[in-house]
This record gives C-alpha cells, sequence and structure tokens, in this order.
C-alpha cells in the first residue's frame, strides 16, 4: 500500500503504467464496490445517477478552466471528437502531430478532411495554414508536450486531447474550441467515462446526431415521443453514461481538482526528471519518460510499463516514488 496525496493506494511497487491505465486510491474503489453491491442488492436509484454525472461535469471544468455549461459526457474520445470532425465540410484543413494518438486524427480522416501531419514542434506555427488543429497536449507515445502558448495565439479551431495531462498538469484550457479526455488514465477513475468542452463556435455547429433521451433539456421527460426537446447547452451532446464508471470518476476527479496541481506536477515530473537526467535523455517538463530499447529488462525487474513507438514507456503519477525510479535506473 502506498500513501500520497492524503490518499490510499493499494498498488505495488513498480507500476509505472499510468499513460496506459491509472491506478485509483482506495476511496474511489469504494465508491464503484459499493454501487456494484447496491446493483446486485436490486437498490440501484436509477435517477440518482444523474447525480454522480453532473458532479463529473462539474470537476472537468475546474480541471480545465472551462465553464461547466459547456461539457458534455460521453465513454471514449473518439466518440466525442466524431461529431465535431463530421461538423466540418469534406476538405477541411486540419493539422495534426507525427505519430498523434489515432483517437484524435482518425474521425477527421474519416471524415473526408485533408489531414497533415507535422513534427509536434512545428505545430503552432503552422496552425494558421489550417481551419482545424487537433492534438494531444501531451502525446501518448513519449509524453511530449505541445506549444500550448503558440496556439492560443491562433485563429484556427482548436482542439486539444488532454488525456494524457489532465490530473497532473495545471494549466487553463478554456481557449481552446474543444477540450476533451478519457478519465482511465492520469484521471484514475474506470474505463467508460471521457468529457469534452466546446466553445460556442464549435458547439453552434455539431449536429446532435447521436442524441438520446439522456441529452433531454430535462431527461425524465424526454424518454418518450417527439419533438425533439434537447437540452441548450453543451449536454445536448451528452450520451446515456456508463453508471459504474461514473460514480468513480465523481469521487476521483473533485478530488484531483481539490489538490495542490503545482505541487502533483513537481512530484510527477520531477520523479520523471530524475530518471532523464541518469539516462542522458533531454528534459520534458513531462511525468512520461521514452527509453530507447525493448521493455523486456524493465518487466523482468517488476516494472510495470509499456512499449510504444519502438521504445519503452513509463510514466510517475501520484502514487509513485523515487522507489520506482530506481527499479528503472537498475534495470535499464
Amino acid at each position: 500500500m502506498t500513501t500520497a496525496f492524503g490518499a490510499h493506494f493499494d498498488v505495488a511497487p513498480g507500476y509505472l503504467n499510468t499513460p496506459s491505465i491509472g491506478v485509483p486510491p482506495r476511496h474511489v474503489v469504494d465508491a464503484v464496490r459499493g454501487w456494484v453491491d447496491d446493483w446486485a442488492s436490486g437498490t440501484v436509484a436509477v435517477p440518482a445517477m444523474d447525480d454522480p454525472v453532473d458532479r463529473t461535469r462539474e470537476a472537468f471544468a475546474a480541471l480545465t478552466g472551462c465553464p461547466a455549461g459547456a461539457v458534455a459526457i460521453g465513454s471514449t474520445v473518439s466518440g466525442l471528437l466524431a461529431p465535431v470532425a463530421a461538423s466540418f465540410p469534406p476538405g477541411t484543413r486540419v493539422l495534426v502531430a507525427e505519430g498523434e494518438f489515432t483517437s484524435v486524427s482518425f474521425p477527421f480522416a474519416a471524415c473526408g478532411h485533408v489531414v497533415t501531419e507535422v513534427p509536434l514542434a512545428t505545430i503552432a506555427e503552422r496552425a494558421g495554414e489550417h481551419e482545424v488543429v487537433a492534438v494531444s497536449v501531451a502525446q501518448s507515445a513519449d509524453g511530449a508536450l505541445v506549444d500550448l502558448e503558440g496556439l492560443r495565439a491562433s485563429d484556427a479551431v482548436v482542439v486539444l486531447d488532454a488525456t494524457q495531462s489532465l490530473g497532473w498538469l495545471p494549466a487553463d484550457l478554456s481557449f481552446a474550441d474543444v477540450v476533451v479526455a478519457g478519465g482511465y488514465k492520469w484521471l484514475l477513475s474506470p474505463r467508460g467515462c471521457a468529457w469534452a468542452a466546446f466553445s460556442d463556435r464549435v458547439l453552434e455547429r455539431i449536429t446532435p446526431s447521436a442524441a438520446g433521451w439522456y441529452a433531454g433539456g430535462d431527461r425524465w421527460s424526454a424518454i418518450y415521443g417527439l419533438p425533439l426537446r434537447l437540452a441548450p447547452t453543451a449536454r445536448r451532446l451528452d450520451v446515456s453514461p456508463a453508471w459504474a464508471s461514473f460514480v468513480g470518476a465523481a469521487v476521483a476527479l473533485p478530488w484531483l481538482a481539490g489538490l495542490d496541481r503545482a505541487a502533483v506536477r513537481d512530484h510527477t515530473v520531477g520523479l520523471a526528471d530524475r530518471v532523464r537526467r541518469e539516462l542522458d535523455l533531454p528534459p520534458s517538463g513531462s511525468p512520461i519518460v521514452s527509453i530507447p530499447g525493448d521493455p523486456q529488462k524493465l518487466l523482468d525487474a517488476g516494472v510495470r510499463c509499456a512499449a510504444r513507438a519502438g521504445a519503452t514507456r513509463v510514466g510517475f503519477h501520484l502514487y509513485n516514488t523515487d522507489a520506482d525510479a530506481d527499479l528503472v535506473l537498475g534495470a535499464v
């Protein structure tokens, strides 16, 4: 067991695979287990499930700097980006980073847009040549950070995937037109919950083609019959939530939003920087470290990690310590 930032984690030493899946603190696990027990006993109150969903909406807004009324809920990043991509005419010029996570690039490519890949370091300077820029704040493969200040100055529609940054990087992302994130990595929530915040200029152009009862202005009076009566806010893009996932997220996200986020960044990036220094790798300001070579030596040493883009990827979060860094350095 590890105690960090006032919470208890049951994760074993050597777990450095948060960029693949985060490990929840015990109080998040307890909330999900309690819901499963209620489900098993037939005591789940279905209307009460709206409350945890709305709590995550508020917490996502707090973490990103976006207004809560601009936030829609979903289950995956690509599912939330699909209607965004479909809202632009075919042939729209879209800029993405080379090697971008495909949940960001595929929705735009599938809609027939002209999608151009460029090195991440040139994204901001090339943004003016395109109608849309779609990029991760931190790259999945190696944790490299996009130039947020450069994008802030762009006139392009800016779409940011914060899946690999939200939860450790304190940054106001409210300048972007879309901020999307999945919950099961650095946000320490069950898989099956995701959020997106939309600017007015993007929200007004999106057709809510996946609308169901949960997108209704009054959910519980919108479950039967026409006419169409959707919420006036971004909630009209909501899809029916995976309840157990949002019960966990309703505990995890407010807790993360209440932490000293600068301290979280310093802790996570500090551990990663120590590994980078020892291995003569360049600094990056990210808790994700890409180590050249196959991960087998680290796996043999008890390090949970992943092979990504021809290298070994490790990531340091709240529950990691110097002992985890020692394991990596000893194995390499």
